[in-house]
């Protein structure tokens, strides 16, 4: 069996004070869609504690190699979220490490 590796998907989003409620809508969406769709990972949605325009959407993932430009969903969001303000998208790999070396 091939190993799998942990990856994420950052998706940052500064939006504009004046759509918060559309775009909470949309995220909603977003969650359920995500909740009915093939991919076996997790969604979390975070909101900026001190500005509460900013957003950061992580889509979890696992897989035997992980997308370096992002899983079609995240391409989705991250394209869709454009209009509601500024967003960056990136990919993260989890690192391992032997712990007995170390």
């Amino acid at each position: 069996m091939k190993n799998t590796v942990k990856w994420l998907e950052i998706i940052e989003l500064r939006t504009g004070t004046n759509n918060t409620e559309k775009l909470e809508r949309a995220l909603q969406t977003l969650i359920e869609t995500f909740k009915n769709g093939p991919d076996q990972g997790k969604i979390k949605i975070y909101q900026s504690y001190s500005i509460h325009s900013d957003y950061s959407i992580h889509l979890l993932h696992k897989s035997v190699e992980p997308d370096s430009t992002g899983s079609p969903l995240g391409l989705h969001l991250a394209a869709s979220l454009k209009e509601f303000g500024l967003s960056n998208h990136q990919v993260w790999h989890e690192m391992k490490f032997n712990l007995n070396t170390i």
